[in-house]
This record gives C-alpha cells, structure tokens and sequence, in this order.
C-alpha cells in the first residue's frame, strides 16, 4: 500500500522546523507505524539525506517512548494503543498522515520527532520513595490489600509516562500522569506514611515544571493508551486538599 507522510523536521531547538512531504510506495499493511519509519529512513538513508529522529525503546507498548502525534492525535487514532502498536491496516490506501511530535512548553522539541520529557522524571523524584523494611522479602499475605484497591492501584500504575495526556490537552496538563503516580500509591499500604508529603512535592513540581492546569476536558483519559480514567485527578485533588489540613 502507499502512505503519504507530512512529517515535522526540526534540526536542534534553535533552528525553526517545518513539515516535508514524504512517500512510502511499498508499505505492509502488517506493518506498525514505527516499521513505516523504519522503511523510510532506509529510502533516505539511501537517497543520501539526512533520516528522521524519533524515540522508541520496548516497541511493546509498554516503554511509552514512541509518543507523537498522527493527524492530531496522541499516537493516532485507535484508541488505548500506542504509536509503536498503531498498524498500518487502520488506514486507507494512500492514506496521508500528519506526524509531529508533542507540542507543550514543558516538552522542548530536541530533533525532529524527539521532544525532552525529562520533566515528568523529575516530578517522581520529587515524589521520592516508599518507607519499607530492607531485608528478605516479606510473606505476601502478611500485609492484607482489599481486591477493589489492589486492582484501581494497578490500573494507575500501568501508566507508562508517554506523555499523550500532556500533548492532548489544551492546557498541556499533567495531571493525569501526576495523579496516577499519586493515586496509585496512595491505595496500597506501602504508600501510606508519605502520602502526605508525596502529593505535596508531586504537585508542587508538577507546577514548577510549567505544566498547565487540569479543566476537566477529558481528552487526557481518550487519549491515553492504558485507558487511565480522569477520576484519578479528582483522588488526586482529594489527596492535596487533605495533606493541607493541620495535625
């Protein structure tokens, strides 16, 4: 099948970037969208020019570092997929696709599709560590975790940090990635004794890094490819408002 790419290429930060059109003849439609990538750097790597940039790790949908936008939307448009798992099937033939890389202040483009998420790394360390025993480990029934909290916890923590929620909203917030890192560990016991001080500097950080704020739009939780649902914010405003109080 052919694809037609409008693909965003920029040299470094502080050169100005824009889109070049590029076609890819010979596509499978088994093919994932990195594997069209891959195919057309190869035709430019041929063709002596310069190959595009993008990030890319697990390839499993699982690293969250293949994040871009396709037409618009955060890692294209089949829902709760990465762009590493997006196959070129979902497309017509001769389909034209858009692909750009996050566009959010907090997000510095470094090269082509590349962008700097170097931030978010900071807002999890800024929510330090758990307080646990060193030592062997613990008997697995030895701290009791209701079934209903055990599985929400798991639904936050399968949040791969891939940034979509941030490239979707209009105010490129991150709270949907903050509060999953929150919410999670404020389920579970382990996560107790410093969950007061973890929302604190979580959130803190979170603001200092130039995120926008959260007005409810919801295109977060569309656009997430682990399904993350928005009412992890609202744990998450509920877990700042209670660390405010005295004693």
């Amino acid at each position: 099948m052919k694809i037609h790419l409008s693909v965003w290429r920029q040299a470094a930060p502080s050169e100005a970037g824009q889109f070049v059109e590029y076609t890819v003849p010979d596509a499978n439609p088994d093919m994932s969208f990195l594997e069209l990538l891959d195919v057309l750097n190869e035709q430019l790597i041929h063709r002596g020019e310069t190959p595009i940039e993008f990030d890319y790790d697990c390839r499993e949908g699982i690293c969250g570092s293949c994040g871009v936008m396709i037409n618009g939307q955060a890692h294209g448009p089949q829902q709760q997929t990465a762009a590493c798992q997006l196959y070129l099937r979902h497309f017509k033939e001769g389909a034209r696709l858009v692909v750009e890389p996050w566009r959010a202040r907090s997000f510095p483009i470094i090269k082509d599709l590349v962008v700097d998420r170097s931030a978010f790394d900071r807002i999890i360390m800024a929510g330090g560590y758990i307080s646990v025993k060193t030592g062997s480990a613990p008997e697995a029934n030895a701290t009791s975790v209701p079934k209903e909290q055990a599985d929400l916890a798991f639904d936050y923590a399968s949040c791969i940090a891939c940034g979509a929620c941030v490239a979707a909203c209009p105010n490129a917030s991150a709270s949907l990635f903050t509060a999953a890192k929150v919410a999670h560990l404020s389920l579970l016991p382990q996560g107790h004794p410093e969950r007061q001080q973890r929302v604190r500097a979580m959130t803190n950080q979170m603001q200092s890094e130039g995120f926008g704020d959260c007005s409810n739009h919801g295109e977060c939780e569309a656009v997430c490819p682990k399904g993350i649902s928005i009412d992890a914010i609202a744990r998450m405003r509920r877990e700042y408002l209670k660390a405010q109080l005295p004693g």
